[in-house]
């Protein structure tokens, strides 16, 4: 019974319209459409990698091999699954190109193909030739970026190696290029073949070969990946299909885009604070109504039904414009979006993302309104023509707050869900929270500051009123510092973050870091080498090491990826050294470096950080496979190997006559003075073609852009954190207005001028708006420093740039809307004002 009266109570309440529910709609609406087009994004760029798996994979699946070529049986295998079988081999190397005396080189990420290439989908060269014509007599082609960059033109000539090409084309697209993941320069193709005599791809040398596969229709993918890992599971093989074709890149976006979400959730955390507002302010309007319906013999239960029941409608309709804007976003914007990836991208309407979207708004909002709808039970018909909601008890009933605490559970829990990450869930969750709890606190000491310094503000008529103002009971203080206060605080950490990190790459690296790091050298070349630095003043220092790929196969004689599941040491090759003569610079924490001349069976060191992570311990075995080779070896101590300085640094390294026999090259750091390095690396490129140098400043300007890359989105989502409480500040502002419409008079009438009362207003905005961003910014800096300190193991340091852009957002934004707000009490007539509130 009381549900169906509650319902034609609420149907006739909403013939009203939606005075007063503006702010609510919107703050609903603009965090649900956050979710929503991050989610709408991100499943249009899932959608577009699984079409065309194939495509950007080069094949139905793919075989890679570190630092080798595929054996006669393994080579059988493929061929005998496959209709054809194209082979590609990955590196780096020098392009060079010598001209009027002068030579200029750049690094470049080449690969070298056959005459199948690609097996699936097209190259797409300036001008529009075949590949194969491209290619054929020494011919290549590059990305125009690495072009421009040398100055080549369409038939000029470069080198690789020992070997010289003709530029053909400018590649434009190839249809692989998402699958073969961070490179630290543009892309060259050209034969494999030509690359005979160029010295570059030779057993020891840093190489990869991918063969990829075009399978019969219907090939069972898992069937073939279960037949591939069981039958070559200790040979170094790797198995990837068009189920994963974009790798890596697959999985970034899908973390990214949960982090993004998460901090869209913050967003929806800001509009959950303007809804409450909305919902509080609304329902102390009603109070007369609902003292009234209870003298009339109206339940708490309808009286409760009938505000829930239009709050409710009220939500879902905010909920299906968020679920509208945000799917049509990603439409509106897609032709921006797809020309700025790498990687195709289908957007149309994906359920899944509008689902999350919708249930992360229904919680919300159930969560923020139910405890001002709870308070209703308060209000008693006795106090008919009183502020009754005002006056209410702090909690509502404790059904209620159980509740509460349900709804969060859940919404968290459902979180970790769709997120897939609890631990960046529950960090997030645990931020959010905090912050808002430090923003509750921090705006009563603002308003119990404010009312301290009234008495120091005698005969400053505007400070006092703006004093008076900010520590009132019922002001504007606690909807300013939380509506703004989240907004700020997400932009504030994510502004330390990225500050950080950008310092921890660039501006400690002269100190810490070599100039160049060079590999594929040659056994016979470290000698010359070594001569060409060690009479060098401006080098100050030289490391070097032999260098050998392996894949850690077995622990224990358990397989390594049981013993230690999913840690990035037994995922993929790692790097492999040898040494004689325990190094200068290496540290034993525990154990014993085996003695000089040692001659037994393999014995291994173990970097100790990553030893503790994984379990080992000494005494251990460990079986490492070399160019299709198992090497099993004793773990006889652990060293500190340090991976902050760009320097040289292996995990696993072994007794010299455990690896020296196998091919191998060896790598080199090299400290210098920056004058100093172009001409080394003149000498060196030009007495050693195929040795290819590194710059690290070039490798940690990529790292910086990438990180840049993913700090300008997150601070995208957090804009609309602020954008949502910029709407809850100008709800919180003209929900105020009446107030300050009625102050303004009654200041009139004791005969304050418009100018003192303008300026008491401004100035109300302003120290409420540097209040909240100087409380934003101590959470930020907190939230960064945890971030940083925590989960970036990064040093920190307050980045004081970005701190004062905070604080004068958060006065510019408190500014603009209390002066929007302003003008209305200043017109208003006081004796008209006056002669209402009687």
């Amino acid at each position: 019974m009381s549900l169906s009266v509650a319902s034609r109570f609420a149907a006739r309440e909403l013939r009203g319209g939606l005075r007063g529910f503006r702010v609510f709609l919107a703050c609903l609406a603009l965090g649900v459409a956050a979710i929503a087009a991050v989610g709408t994004v991100r499943a249009g760029i899932e959608a577009g990698l699984k079409r065309d798996g194939a495509a950007l994979l080069g094949g139905d699946a793919e075989v890679e091999f570190t630092y080798r070529f595929a054996r006669a049986d393994e080579l059988a295998w493929m061929q005998s699954i496959a209709e054809e079988v194209s082979e590609t081999v990955d590196f780096r190397s020098m392009a060079v190109v010598t001209r009027d005396a002068q030579t200029e080189r750049g690094l470049a990420q080449v690969r070298a193909v056959d005459s199948a290439y690609p097996l699936v989908g097209q190259v797409q060269l300036v001008p529009e030739i075949p590949l194969e014509d491209a290619l054929a007599d020494y011919g290549g082609v590059m990305e125009r970026v690495l072009a421009d960059r040398l100055a080549l033109e369409v038939g000029d000539t470069f080198r690789l190696g020992d070997q010289a090409f003709t530029l053909r084309a400018i590649l434009d697209r190839y249809p692989d290029n998402a699958a073969g993941g961070f490179g630290l320069g543009p892309r060259i193709i050209v034969l494999t073949e030509a690359l005979a005599t160029s010295g570059l791809i030779t057993e020891g040398t840093l190489f990869s070969t991918n063969y990829r596969l075009d399978l019969p229709d219907g090939a069972d993918l898992q069937a073939l990946e279960d037949t591939a890992e069981g039958q070559f599971r200790d040979s170094g093989l790797r198995w990837r299909d068009s189920r994963r074709g974009a790798g890596g890149v697959a999985r970034f976006v899908e973390r990214i885009g949960a982090f993004l979400i998460l901090v869209g959730l913050s967003g929806l955390a800001v509009g959950g604070v303007g809804v409450s507002a909305a919902v509080r302010a609304y329902l102390a309007s009603k109070t007369s109504v609902i003292a009234t319906l209870k003298t009339l013999g109206a339940t708490r239960r309808t009286i409760f039904l009938t505000y829930f029941l239009q709050i409710g409608a009220l939500t879902l309709l905010g909920v299906a414009i968020g679920l509208i804007l945000g799917s049509a976003l990603p439409f509106l914007f897609g032709p921006i979006i797809e020309a700025r990836l790498p990687i195709p991208a289908v957007f149309a309407i994906y359920p899944a993302p509008l689902i999350e979207a919708a249930i992360y708004g229904l919680l919300t909002a159930l969560i923020f309104t139910l405890w001002p709808l709870a308070k209703t039970e308060d209000i008693r018909a006795a106090t008919l023509f009183r502020d009754a909601f005002g006056a209410t008890k702090l909690l509502p009933a404790k059904r209620f707050v159980v509740a509460l605490i349900l709804l969060v559970a859940a919404l968290v829990g459902i979180a970790i869900y769709f997120s897939g990450t609890a631990f960046l869930t529950l960090w997030t969750a645990g931020g959010i929270a905090g912050s808002l709890i430090i923003l509750i606190l921090a705006a009563g000491l603002i308003r119990w500051f404010a009312r301290r310094l009234i008495p120091r503000a005698r005969g400053r008529t505007s400070i006092r009123l703006a004093l008076g103002a900010i520590g009132a009971r019922n002001g504007e203080a606690v909807s300013v510092v939380l509506s703004l206060g989240l907004g700020l605080t997400v932009l504030a950490a994510i502004g330390q973050i990225d500050g950080n990190l950008r310092s921890s790459f660039s501006e400690d690296l002269p100190d810490v870091a070599p100039s160049y790091f060079f590999v594929d050298i040659q056994p016979d070349q470290i000698d010359g080498f070594r001569d060409r630095l060690d009479g060098d003043a401006a080098v100050s220092r030289v490391d070097s090491a032999p260098m050998l790929r392996g894949i850690i196969t077995r622990i224990n004689d358990m397989p390594a990826q049981e013993f230690a599941p999913g840690h990035w040491v037994v995922r993929g090759d790692r790097g492999v050294t040898y040494s004689d003569a325990q190094p200068d610079n290496t540290e034993i924490t525990e154990g014993n470096w085996w003695p000089e001349g040692y001659d037994g069976p393999p014995q291994i060191s173990f970097a100790e950080e990553e030893a503790r992570e994984i379990g080992l311990q000494i005494g251990d075995t460990m079986t490492v496979n070399i160019l299709g080779r198992d090497i099993t070896g004793e773990v006889t101590s652990f060293r500190n190997v340090s991976w902050e300085d760009a320097g040289i640094g292996f995990v696993l390294a072994m007794n010299q006559s455990a690896l020296s026999g196998a091919p191998h090259s060896w790598i080199s750091t090299v400290y210098a003075e920056p004058q100093a390095e172009a001409q080394i690396l003149r000498d060196l490129a030009s007495a050693y073609p195929n040795i290819t140098a590194i710059r690290i400043r070039d490798a940690i300007d990529q790292v910086i852009e990438l990180v840049g890359g993913i700090a300008a989105a997150t601070r995208y989502g957090a804009l609309i954190t602020l954008v949502t409480g910029f709407l809850v500040l100008i709800g919180a502002a003209a929900a105020g207005e009446r107030m300050r419409i009625y102050e303004a008079a009654v200041l009139k009438t004791l005969g304050a001028s418009r100018k003192s009362i303008m300026i008491s207003f401004a100035l109300r905005a302003a120290l409420l708006g540097f209040a909240a961003g100087i409380v934003a910014l101590g959470a930020g800096i907190l939230g960064g420093w945890a971030v940083s300190t925590f989960i970036m193991e990064t040093d920190y340091s307050i980045i004081w740039a970005n701190a004062l852009l905070i604080i004068g957002g958060g006065v510019v934004a408190t500014l603009g809307a209390g002066l929007a707000f302003a003008w209305r009490p200043l017109a208003a007539k006081p004796a008209r004002v006056l002669r209402a509130r009687e």
